[in-house]
């Protein structure tokens, strides 16, 4: 397959979008190793205050369409006026997809990136109506939608959740997250003495920031020294914030908010243990991207989490009737022991290598490249790739 595709990635935001997160990330790389081989993208998305509707970065088209509901029925629109433009489309799904087989010829092979099964989410930021609502798109009416295409997940877990909690039976391929960190800026010291914790996350309600207070309040009472950083932005911060005075964890717990790549970088670098509290991922990014610095992680056993975390090896999961504070403790203690850390860093280094945004663009070009080569010897695209 020639370096020639024109190709379309439709994702909720963009990676400069104020709320941006792992899936704006992963869109991101995609689009610019596509360009990168020579395809013409487009990069078709929402539009944040203060962002360009058109713009050309990385070799990429950037459109910006709509805001946070509105964009999905402008770029569907969008898409069908502009329907004959494109080999292949991405369209990613953050809860609900953006349905563009509905406006696209039958020819033009869609995968539909699936990071993880929203359902149970829904609840947690809509009304009850608005939550079955979406629950009814991401399940049926996407199962429907996608029947002559193929999903694209991001773990073993999203499989599985794809397959048992949405029903999918068609085609499903996964393609692993990348991973590259900024250097650290300044020296980075060899962690000694009181604990230093750090969470990088998304401040919004599936991500439990108040389960990060409840551990601090619980280890402080044995490590008076510890500090636990959190580093990240969203709808929680304010209440975050109030709640860390409210519980006298100022000087103990440290909400950073957004900050540069290299700060963040250094932030992780120079912690024992990086923490997630999430209910469920997709992958875990900030997981892997803690490891690359050679840096563990506690988090829960949940979908996703329990993919990117090692067990025992490159961190520890919190399993049913576990309590985190025991299991962080524990971690601890074990980091103690500088040759215990010295190895659980080596394997931390050595599974984060094993994931390249590089190769995850190869991986997702390699199945659009087999479809459209299908689609183009039957004349339309009918049936599964690959």
């Amino acid at each position: 397959m020639s370096a020639d595709l024109r190709l379309a990635v439709v994702n909720w935001r963009d990676p400069g979008h104020p709320a941006a997160g792992g899936a704006e990330r992963y869109a991101w790389e995609l689009a610019r190793g596509f360009a990168g081989r020579g395809d013409r993208v487009h990069y078709v998305t929402c539009r944040a205050p203060g962002q360009r509707r058109r713009e050309r970065a990385g070799g990429v088209e950037f459109v910006r369409l709509g805001g946070r509901f509105t964009v999905y029925p402008l770029v569907l629109l969008w898409m069908l006026a502009h329907r004959r433009r494109f080999d292949a489309v991405v369209d990613c799904q953050n809860g609900i997809p953006f349905f563009t087989p509905w406006v696209l010829p039958r020819r033009v092979p869609v995968f539909c990136v699936v990071h993880h099964v929203h359902d149970a989410q829904f609840g947690l930021y809509f009304p009850r109506w608005l939550a079955w609502l979406g629950q009814m798109l991401e399940g049926p009416v996407s199962r429907w939608t996608y029947r002559r295409h193929a999903f694209v997940v991001v773990s073993p877990s999203t499989l599985r959740a794809v397959r048992e909690r949405l029903g999918w039976t068609g085609a499903a391929h996964i393609v692993h997250n990348g991973s590259s960190v900024a250097e650290p800026g300044g020296a980075v010291p060899a962690p000694a003495g009181d604990p230093d914790l750090v969470c990088v996350t998304r401040l919004v309600p599936h991500k439990r920031p108040h389960l990060l207070l409840d551990l601090a309040q619980s280890l402080a009472e044995t490590r008076p020294g510890l500090k636990l950083h959190i580093v990240g932005d969203g709808p929680e911060a304010p209440a975050l914030k109030a709640a860390i005075s409210a519980r006298g964890l100022d000087g103990t717990v440290i909400a950073h908010g957004y900050v540069a790549e290299n700060v963040k970088a250094a932030l992780v670098a120079r912690a024992d243990l990086h923490l997630s509290t999430s209910q469920g991922e997709g992958w875990g990014l900030s997981v892997i991207e803690a490891a690359a610095l050679g840096v563990p992680t506690v988090a829960y056993d949940v979908d996703g989490l329990r993919d990117a975390v090692r067990d025992g090896a490159t961190g520890w999961l919190v399993r049913d009737g576990d309590d985190l504070a025991a299991v962080v403790e524990r971690a601890l203690k074990e980091l103690d022991d500088p040759a215990q850390r010295e190895r659980t860093a080596a394997e931390c280094r050595r599974w984060a290598a094993e994931f390249d945004w590089a190769r995850t663009a190869d991986r997702m070009r390699g199945l659009i490249g087999t479809a459209v080569r299908e689609a183009r010897r039957r004349g339309y695209f009918g049936g599964h790739p690959g």
